[in-house]
């Protein structure tokens, strides 16, 4: 009971603090802070929560669905919370001091750097698992040993000391500009969400998506893209996204016939999806805001076709699966009427549209916009609610304690985020390892996309999104960059194959997740979900490339790069499935991904890749036609 109510108290104090920060309110009584003093002091009470939430030994990782215990807190985690408070509160109070003796080692900023890394490290342990720890010893070592190392990637010398000083107390380090981001922007849009959820959001999105798609073929897996896309916007974690919709669509997917891994298969890429979904896009994408120097809402507008194409070869697979093997509709005494699921729940609507407002139109900062969110649902969850079920303070209550649970793994997976950028600054990896990209990549920049592809996928492999994007930001984008990808194309690239690490085996853990759901082998899972979701292995070339899918161009090469991509996913899709109107023969295969193939590629890098789009699209009428006319020809014989 002491562990709840202190969890409440400290999460009361952490949001409060966020949403003070925000309006600027403590300078108004007079309290005058550095960023780095705030992000200090929140972490204290992030890292403090942590130990109350999460017992010594059990792990969590974002991709597992565990989210923490209520069992007694021991003896030695309330001596964690109040070290945890003890030393950051001190940190907070005198960082402008500390700050200023960050490259000279004394006895107080050593003591002080030492007992900050133990309890993250154990903090990440807790919540993450071994795998980050793991990573982050692993970059500290070859951070300390690197100027032996002959060649491209030697770093310059750091002593252990002087690496701990610089990790803790420099501002390119734990209180830079990651966990400010967290605490200052991030917060409240976790908070939003769990406004949302609490209010009856999520048995909103689960009823539009049934009521929308339960009664054609394959509506279950129709019901999982669409209903993952839709509370993904507001999650942008994968786990989270899996365990809320995959509850209620992989049993119906399974009871429409559905094996139980394709099941699986289905709702871990659609939840992997979320990630990607403006205007929210997950905690990642304000980070990425930060590292490229631009507004928010322009990272969310480049976000919207990508998304849209990953979302369509979903729902096509999920289409042609169903149709080739004939899995059934949702059962329908179990379909509500659309227009009374909208009717009981259009208030859901408004939060998104006051919040797509304010960030589109007003301009205003990203924690503004979610403020204005929050304060929408509040307003209209007590109003009106959802069928007939209003809010009550209570409900207000539990969102800012589940807010605050949410928050531990988010705070300390950045401020692991941000040491992992002060271990590479500190020793120039970064500088080296870029260098040593490019020129393993030559002069071709489709090898050294691939290059990058796969090195994002393997050091994304059991990391949370923030942490792969932070690591990859830092290593792999640069080197796109050198050779001439624009940078948002370059992170929005390495996003989405570091995302892809999540449902790509061997530690595919959105994958995994899902499987324990549908009590599938996990492996066996993971390879489905690849094959499902092979589109996510494509598009990113094809905006390296094609600035048009970005947003980026006239009208018409957007409306001539949408048509073409939607159409030859579509057509790899059928090759994939093997289905079109009929189970197609293997010649036909080929021609369809091969017709889908001269579709995608980007009509902008040449005059010779327009004709090729315009021979793929004549191709795909001559092949649609072909199979239409059998189908003709089949019905009436």
């Amino acid at each position: 009971m002491r562990g709840r109510l202190a969890q409440g108290v400290l999460a009361a104090l952490l949001i409060g603090g966020s949403i003070g920060w925000s309006l600027d309110l403590f300078r108004k009584v007079g309290l005058v802070l550095f960023s780095e003093q705030f992000a200090a002091a929140a972490y204290a009470i992030g890292l403090a929560l942590t130990f109350l939430r999460f017992r010594f030994r059990k792990t969590h990782t974002e991709e597992t669905g565990y989210s923490g215990g209520d069992s007694p807190v021991p003896w030695y985690d309330w001596a964690l919370a109040g070290l945890s408070l003890a030393v950051l509160g001190y940190v907070a109070a005198r960082f402008p001091k500390l700050t200023a003796l960050a490259t000279a080692v004394t006895p107080e900023t050593l003591a002080i750097s030492v007992l900050i890394t133990a309890l993250t490290l154990e903090g990440v342990r807790r919540t993450i698992g071994w795998s980050l720890v793991a990573i982050l010893l692993v970059i500290a070592g070859y951070v300390l040993v690197g100027h032996l190392v002959p060649g491209n990637l030697r770093t310059r010398e750091v002593s252990t000391a002087n690496m701990l000083n610089y990790l803790n107390l420099d501002n390119n380090g734990l209180l830079g500009v990651i966990l400010q981001i967290t605490v200052v922007i991030i917060i409240p849009f976790v908070l939003m969400g769990q406004l949302l959820m609490r209010s009856g959001g999520s048995n909103f999105f689960n009823d539009i998506a049934i009521a929308l798609m339960g009664r054609y073929r394959g509506g279950p897996a129709k019901m999982a893209v669409l209903g993952s896309s839709l509370f993904g916007m507001i999650s942008g974690i994968a786990a989270a996204n899996t365990v809320a919709v995959g509850v209620v669509t992989i049993p119906l997917m399974k009871r429409s016939g559905m094996p139980a891994k394709l099941a699986a298969a289905v709702e871990a890429c659609a939840s992997n999806g979320g990630q990607l979904m403006p205007p929210v896009m997950g905690a990642v994408a304000f980070v990425m805001a930060d590292f490229l120097q631009l507004p928010y809402k322009e990272v969310a507008i480049a976000a919207i076709l990508p998304s849209v194409l990953y979302y369509a070869a979903l729902f096509i697979q999920a289409d042609l699966e169903a149709a080739r093997y004939g899995f059934g509709r949702v059962e329908a005494d179990k379909i509500p009427r659309a227009w009374t699921v909208l009717k009981r729940g259009w208030l859901f609507l408004a939060p998104f549209v006051a919040l797509v407002y304010t960030m589109f139109w007003l301009n205003l900062e990203p924690e503004y916009c979610a403020m204005a969110a929050s304060a929408v649902i509040i307003a209209l969850g007590f109003a009106f609610g959802y069928d007939s079920q209003r809010m009550k303070l209570r409900d207000l209550w539990d969102s800012v304690v589940n807010t605050a649970s949410g928050l531990c793994e988010i705070l300390v997976i950045s401020a692991a985020a941000g040491f992992i950028m002060g271990l590479f600054q500190v020793s120039g990896l970064a500088f080296a390892f870029a260098a040593y990209l490019v020129q393993l990549g030559g002069q071709s920049l489709i090898l050294l996309l691939i290059l990058a592809a796969g090195v994002s996928i393997i050091l994304g492999m059991g990391l949370p999104t923030i942490g792969v994007y932070v690591m990859l930001a830092i290593l792999v984008a640069p080197a796109l960059v050198k050779v001439g990808v624009p940078p948002l194309a370059a992170h929005l690239f390495i996003l989405y194959f570091g995302m892809m690490s999540l449902i790509t085996p061997p530690v595919a853990p959105a994958a995994y997740v899902a499987a324990a759901i549908a009590g599938s082998p996990s492996m066996a899972t993971g390879w489905t979900a690849m094959r499902f979701g092979w589109s996510s292995y494509i598009v990113p070339f094809l905006f390296v490339y094609s600035p048009a899918i970005l947003m980026q161009g006239s009208l018409w090469d957007i409306a001539v790069v949408t048509l073409t991509s939607l159409a030859g996913i579509w057509l790899i899709c059928a090759a994939m499935v093997g289905y079109f109107t009929r189970v197609l023969p293997l010649m036909l295969r080929v021609l369809f991904i091969t017709a889908g193939v001269m579709l995608l590629l980007p009509h902008q890098v040449s005059e010779l890749m327009l004709w090729v789009n315009i021979l793929g699209f004549a191709a795909a009428v001559a092949l649609v036609l072909y199979e239409m006319r059998w189908r003709k020809d089949y019905v009436r014989a």
